[in-house]
């Protein structure tokens, strides 16, 4: 007989959506977002073809079809979860959100990962990017890596990286443009702009009384500023850290032997609640161990093989 079910993910998060009333409760108990629930009901709802929940109501409220289909579900959920398992089975999968800035991650968090995912194999870290000083923000994460002053009232706060600020430019640009003798120089040269980077820091730390740059191209993200420079479109700012690999690739090169505190730094920023989960306590403690300083050593883990296709109806 073949059988053409749900995925269980969508049965679970439907039954506790109803079961707590909220998306953002069902996403709490199942260590996902609101909108993962969200997702998981609408894929549910799509592949039967009727609606489970009222739509444009705060609260979860079920249809009358939505109330019946529970109480098949319910049943099924506990038929299976009657059932005994062995002990290894027992062990039950956790996840981190975790909310972090793009280039913070590309630049030093995602080569580090697998060192945490090693030493706990039963967590998943679900990452989300977020620019909070910018109010572009994750769905509801546990964890944040915030770039901003470090004034975070009511959270808890944990120092991660604070960084001197350089300006660098590409082989090629120095070449067509220079010579940047002195940062007096770069009144010729194209500044790119970043509102997360203000250059008035840094041209008080050069001596230079000049106003903030208004015109040129302008990025939301740090890491796009370092790409447009090392492509030769002009001299950026760049953090020491971040732009590491972009020293040792030789794609950049800093200019002058000046750099300056920026008033925005790295920080980990939760609710004090957060911590009492035992997943989320360690990797608040794995961020508290690393040096963001030092290069990681070792091989690039290899990606995982290609997934079995799946039913087509159901997504999976």
């Amino acid at each position: 007989m073949a059988y053409r079910l749900p995925p269980i993910h969508c049965l679970v998060a439907f039954e506790a959506a109803a079961r707590l009333g909220s998306l953002a409760a069902a996403a709490r108990e199942l260590y996902v977002t609101p909108s993962a629930v969200s997702h998981r009901i609408r894929q549910l709802e799509d592949g039967l073809g009727m609606r489970l929940f009222a739509r444009g109501e705060r609260e979860q409220r079920l249809t009358a079809r939505g109330r019946d289909y529970l109480q098949s579900v319910r049943q099924a959920l506990l038929a299976l979860n009657a059932y005994p398992v062995s002990e290894a089975g027992r062990a039950a999968r956790r996840a981190i959100n975790l909310a972090v800035p793009a280039t913070f991650a590309r630049a030093l968090l995602i080569e580090r990962l697998p060192a945490f995912v090693e030493r706990h194999p039963d967590v998943d870290v679900v990452m989300q990017v977020a620019i909070p000083l910018l109010d572009v923000t994750a769905d509801e994460p546990d964890l944040e890596i915030r770039f901003g002053t470090g004034d975070y009232p009511r959270l808890a706060v944990t120092p991660l990286l604070d960084d001197r600020v350089l300006v660098v430019c590409s082989p090629d640009y120095r070449r067509r443009h220079g010579p940047f003798e002195h940062p007096v120089d770069l009144a010729r040269a194209s500044l790119l702009r970043c509102p997360l980077e203000p250059w008035r820091p840094w041209f008080a730390a050069a001596g230079l009384d000049w106003p903030e740059p208004r015109d040129g191209v302008q990025f939301s993200d740090l890491g796009l500023m370092m790409h447009a420079a090392a492509y030769g479109q002009g001299v950026a700012l760049a953090r020491q850290v971040l732009a590491r690999n972009w020293f040792e690739r030789g794609a950049l090169q800093p200019l002058f032997d000046v750099s300056s505190v920026s008033p925005h730094a790295y920080y980990l920023v939760y609710h004090h609640h957060v911590a009492e989960r035992e997943e989320c306590a360690a990797f608040i403690a794995w961020l508290s161990e690393q040096r963001w300083d030092e290069p990681v050593l070792g091989p690039v883990v290899p990606p995982r093989a290609p997934q079995p296709l799946r039913d087509d109806r159901w997504g999976w």
